[in-house]
């Protein structure tokens, strides 16, 4: 004999039924927590920003040669 049972019920529902603990309250506030970290550093990398980043060696470099020309000329 077999017998088959359909219960057709929500995840929030099940969990309470079997007694399982409510974590939705935790899982907002990391989530709200995730999102705050991920905003912040989407700041750092603004177009300006990355440029800045990419080209701060470029000016360096240049620098240097200019100081090795003006050395060389003396």
């Amino acid at each position: 004999m077999k017998i088959t049972v359909n219960i057709d019920c929500t995840p929030a529902e099940a969990r309470a039924f079997m007694g399982l603990p409510d974590f939705e309250p935790m899982q907002k506030r990391a989530m709200e927590e995730v999102e705050k970290s991920m905003m912040d550093a989407l700041e750092r990398y603004t177009p300006d920003a990355l440029l800045k980043m990419w080209l701060q060696p470029a000016t360096l470099n240049a620098d240097w040669f200019q100081d090795i020309l003006r050395q060389a000329r003396k």
